[in-house]
């Protein structure tokens, strides 16, 4: 099992982190789209490195049209020497009509559709085969010398595709090169709802689920003394609250009985009761969708939750950055 790691926060300190990363042992080191251009970061990260893995995750597909994104992707692919993951997401109907201003419908559909059409216009770029994608939500037929990028060794970057939803994860397994299980997610829905969906998506398209990449969540809180473990739990809390106030995630809820909180909690957000909403989840909720504990107690909880399933977990959300506590937890789970 691969370990990943997370460059967030301060956008001036993406290379001292992604060099630190490296030379941590870390495999990959992933950014969201949070409140800086992640590309920009990850072009920064690979500067910095020179075998860490840099990849978004995740990128907003629908805020982008995939021309835009497919240069932008093809870009760092030769940047990084081949090192770049797309990552990508939906987001929700909110941010991309309200926040990006863009069209929503259909939004399985829609990125299988997406994701073919990177494809397409990477095989234009790299290939030489002539642009003539031609879908429901994108079309793009027209590709001339000036606006061709010049052919690289490295190629287009692996896609890899988060998702909650048996419908989008379906997608992953269909047209991505690899899945991302979103945080907002348990052991249990894992195993009875996602793997299912990749399985069967996967053997439906003529494909095995040899070289697909599972990337586990990863809500993880340790430390060396309660005092860090309860501060790690508080954050995951109020990072629960917020997740399961979405409409789009209540299917995890319903499945361990405690769908009728999303409603609830909901509400409580449109009113700004941020620090309300986490004293609604439960310890309960907390320790299923957390691996919680000392260094020893995370490792081994880690493999019976994910081992066999995942090929790459992330321990990034540890309530401690002591160093010897992370550098005993990948040594164990490598």
């Amino acid at each position: 099992m691969q370990i990943d790691s997370v460059i967030a926060g301060d956008v001036d300190g993406v290379r001292a982190a992604a060099a630190r990363i490296e030379a941590d042992g870390y495999a990959r080191a992933w950014i969201a789209e949070l409140d800086h251009d992640p590309f920009l970061m990850c072009l920064q990260a690979a500067e910095a490195t020179e075998t860490l893995q840099v990849g978004t995750a995740i990128t907003v597909a629908f805020a982008r049209s995939p021309m835009t994104l497919a240069g932008t992707a093809y870009d760092l692919a030769r940047y990084s020497k081949g090192r770049f993951i797309l990552g990508l997401g939906s987001q929700i109907k909110t941010h991309i009509e309200r926040r990006f201003s863009m069209p929503w419908s259909h939004p399985a559909p829609r990125m299988k559709e997406y994701i073919q059409a990177l494809r397409a216009i990477w095989g234009c770029w790299q290939d030489g085969t002539p642009l003539d994608f031609r879908g429901e939500f994108y079309s793009h037929t027209l590709m001339t010398p000036m606006f061709t990028p010049q052919v690289h060794e490295w190629g287009p970057p692996p896609v890899y595709l988060a998702g909650v939803g048996p419908e989008m994860t379906k997608v992953a397994g269909e047209v991505a090169d690899g899945f991302l299980c979103h945080g907002f997610t348990t052991p249990r829905y894992v195993r009875e709802v996602t793997m299912p969906a990749l399985r069967q998506a996967r053997e439906s398209a003529g494909k095995t689920m040899e070289g697909f990449a599972v990337c586990g969540p990863g809500f993880v809180a340790t430390g060396t003394d309660e005092t860090q473990i309860d501060k790690a739990k508080r954050r995951i809390r109020k990072q629960l609250a917020f997740y399961a106030s979405t409409p789009a995630y209540r299917r995890v809820l319903e499945l361990h009985g405690w769908g009728d909180l999303q409603p609830e909690l909901q509400v409580m957000s449109r009113q700004g009761k941020w620090d309300e909403m986490a004293e609604l989840i439960t310890e309960e909720m907390v320790n299923e969708f957390a691996v919680i504990g000392t260094p020893e107690q995370v490792v081994g909880e880690v493999q019976a939750r994910y081992g066999d399933i995942a090929t790459s977990i992330g321990i990034s959300t540890l309530g401690s950055n002591d160093p010897a506590v992370l550098a005993t937890i990948r040594a164990e789970l490598a």
